[in-house]
This record gives C-alpha cells, structure tokens and sequence, in this order.
C-alpha cells in the first residue's frame, strides 16, 4: 500500500503595509474631526469662563470707572473695608459650618434610611428640595422666618410653646387710670394713691384696652361695684372705665363698662404682700380674713406685661445661623443620596464579619463604615465647599435690608459693590478674582482625586 504525503502549502505573502504618509493622513483627519466636534463646547467654554476671568483679573488693576490703572489699590482696599472683612467673617462661617453639617447629616440620614421600610419614598421627600429654586426657597424661608407669630410659622411655634409653660399678660396694653385712685410704679405695677382698709369696696378703673379685645367671659362691673364688703373682708372690682360714646363718668363705675376677668390683685402691707387673688368674670375680687389695719392694693406688672413675640430669627446676631438652616433644608437631600450610595457600594461580608465578632452597630459604624466611606465623604464635603463659597441667593433673598450687611458673605457682597449702589466694579472684580482663588484649590483636589480613582 502506497502512503501518499501532500505537502504543506506556502503561506501567501503578507499584505502590503500601508504607506508611512497615509498613516499619518488619518490620524490627523481624526484629531480634526474631533476638534470639529469639540469646538461649539470650547467656544461656549472660551466666552463663558475664560473672558470672563481674564476680564475681570484685568478690571481689578483699574479704579471704579475703568479708566485709570491703580495696580493693587483694589485688593489692598478690600481688607480695609469693614464691610468686605465681614463678609470675609461670614463666608468662613458658612465653609466651616454648613458643609461639616451637611456631611454629618448626610451619612446619619444614608445609615438610618437603611433600616426604614419605606427607603424609597423617605429619599424622595429629603431629596425633593432640591427641585426647589433658590429663589423660591429664599422666599419661603422669608415668610417662616418672620418675626410677627400671626405670619412666621417658627415664631408661631415658639410662641405656642412658650406660652404653654409661662403664664401670658391678660392686658399688655392696659393701664390705670393715674389720679384715680391708682398710681404707677417704676416696676410697671399700679398701687392705690391712699389706704384701704377691711369693709370697704374699692374701685380699680384701668383704660388703654380696646372693647373688642376683651376677654368673652367678661361680664358687666356695675353689679360688683354695687356689692357691700362685710366687716373682715376687703372687696374691689377692676374695671374699664370707657364707655362707647364717651357718656361714663371718669373714676366711675358706669352700667355699660366691663370687668376685667383675670386681672391679679395682690394686698400690701408695710409694702409686703399678704395676699392675692384674680378678679372674676365680672372683675370683682374680695380678700377675707385679713386683720384689722391699713392697706394698699397692688396690680402686678405681669398684668401689664407684653406678649411674647417669638425670636428675632432675621436679627444682627441669628440672620447667619438662620441662613444656613436655609441652605440645610435645600441641600441635605443631596449629601443623604451620594453618600447613600456609596453606602450601597460596601461589602457587605466585612459588616457580617464585624457581627459575629461581637461588635455592635455603633462600632460598625464608627470603625467600618465611617473609614470605608471616607472617600465618598470628602468629595461630598468638597463639593459642598466649593458651591458654599458661591452661595449668593439665599443670603440676598432672606437677609432684610438693614441686616444685609451682617449676613453678607463674598459673592453678595462683590453684586453689592459692583451693581447693588457701590458702583465701583474694579473693588467688585477684585473681589470676584480672590473668590476664584478660594474655589480653584477645592477644586483642583476633586479633580486629583477623581482621576486616582478612575486609576
């Protein structure tokens, strides 16, 4: 048998390469269509960032009508102005506290939502803020933030509050009748000008407190003034002595006039207190058993007391604070969701780990998942950071005029030199141009640490 064996074929020639030129060719046609592509967003970037910059690092060096060259003067003057060195002052305020807050916040909220069954729709309500402009925010916070209780809605709870653990003034407005009978006092208090003494009715006439503004439980004094004290009692009735239309007598109990229910009456003797009581709905109030002698009846100042009107949230001292509580409101959604999902990201065998160890849910948490989300933290504090710094609305929205400049931080202040009546855009340039150098390091970092974790 014949065993035939066929050769292995020649491989065929390999192709030509492609000419050196050619090569060279295509690689340039590629960098042009892509520059090509490249281009509008490099226009756009060009006349929205880089002119301005330049622009404005060249208006610096100039006086308020952009004619003359001052050199430095703009940003020596700068750290002359009061006005500029508090908005310095507050623009740490908000770097040092809003975005430490908001972190913290943030990280509490993204462990927490965690373990609530409705993860979802609590992350929708937190996060629905921020559909909000700051321009409507900064208004709505205006309106809570007032000072009047009828209108502020946290003046409105404060004043709840306060009022359901402090005793309120019935009359704030009320005053007595000087000269008839009664006398003030430099604590506010009215006393009666002359002795009385156990049998007698006396007559306490106060004036200053609007008929509508009664109390609805008040009732006629006619019937109390005309009531006899016996022999070891000491009657009265606190009244107000107006009648509509102007027809009463002065110091006079007259039939249309109304008691004053819940007025407190105090018994002096030798200028020590020895009883006291609180005038009923028709104003009569009476003390019995006191001992034979001379006294002096007394109206407390608390009668007379204001209201309480809440708290001064748009005030010098809390206009900052209040501010930033804005700020929380609005972006507290956004720090929950970034550091919620790097949350989601953690390996979860290292937390079950941690468990069967033996450590509980605060050392898990203050040992495993603070250090693994520490990198998801700092882009958050360094984001926050930098939009702090640029924070204009809300400050200018919410601040009243004449606390403007106790809340004013840079980017509020350079709008109000440049445009807001200083009209002195060479001062208001400088100032941009140090906000920029205050940015640029922040994010110069965010960008360093983006790209060593794209490696």
């Amino acid at each position: 048998m014949t065993t035939t064996t066929l050769a292995p074929e020649k491989a065929g020639p390999p192709p030509p390469a492609a000419p050196r030129g050619t090569a060279r060719r295509s690689a340039r046609r590629g960098r042009v269509v892509a520059l090509l592509f490249a281009l509008p967003a490099l226009l756009l970037l060009g006349a929205l960032v880089v002119y301005p910059v330049l622009f404005s690092i060249g208006r610096s060096f100039f006086d308020a009508s952009g004619d003359r060259f001052v050199g430095a003067d703009n940003y020596t003057e700068m750290f002359r102005d009061p006005a500029t060195l508090k908005a310095v002052r507050n623009t740490v305020i908000w770097v040092v506290v809003a975005p430490a807050l908001l972190t913290g916040l943030g990280l509490i909220l993204a462990v927490l939502v965690e373990k609530v069954r409705w993860a979802t729709a609590f992350k929708l309500l937190l996060f629905m803020p921020m559909a909000v402009s700051f321009l409507a925010a900064g208004i709505i916070f205006r309106l809570a933030y007032d000072e009047d209780p009828d209108k502020g809605v946290l003046n409105a709870a404060a004043v709840s509050v306060h009022d359901a653990f402090a005793d309120v003034s019935p009359y704030p407005t009320a005053r007595g009748r000087e000269g008839r009978d009664l006398v003030r006092q430099k604590d506010g208090s009215y006393r009666t000008t002359a002795a009385v003494s156990p049998g007698r009715t006396v007559a306490l006439p106060l004036v200053g407190v609007q008929p509508g503004d009664l109390p609805s439980e008040a009732r006629s004094a006619a019937g109390a003034a005309a009531r006899t004290a016996g022999a070891d009692e000491l009657r009265g009735v606190a009244y107000l002595d107006f009648t509509p239309g102007g027809k009463g007598t002065p110091g006079k109990v007259d039939g249309g006039e109304s008691g004053l229910p819940g007025m407190k009456v105090q018994a002096l003797r030798d200028g020590t207190t020895v009883a006291s009581t609180t005038a009923a709905a028709d104003g009569s109030f009476r003390f019995t058993g006191l001992s034979p002698g001379s006294y002096t009846l007394a109206l407390p100042a608390s009668n007379f007391a204001a209201p309480y009107d809440g708290i001064s949230w748009l005030g010098p001292t809390l206009v900052t604070p209040a501010i930033i509580g804005a700020y929380l409101w609005i972006w507290t959604g956004f720090a929950m969701v970034l550091i919620g999902a790097g949350l989601s990201t953690l390996p979860q065998d290292a937390l079950e780990a941690a468990r069967m160890d033996g450590a509980n849910e605060w050392q898990i948490f203050r040992r495993i998942t603070v250090p693994l989300l520490a990198p998801v933290l700092t882009v958050v504090f360094v984001t926050l950071v930098i939009n702090v710094l640029k924070v204009f609305d809300l400050v200018y929205i919410i601040a009243p005029g004449p606390v403007q400049e106790d809340a004013t931080v840079l980017a509020t202040q350079m709008w109000l030199v440049s445009f807001g009546g200083g009209n002195n855009q060479g001062l208001g340039s400088a100032l941009g141009v140090l906000l920029l150098l205050l940015v640029v390091p922040a994010m110069v970092f965010n960008v360093r640490r983006f790209r060593r974790s794209q490696r």
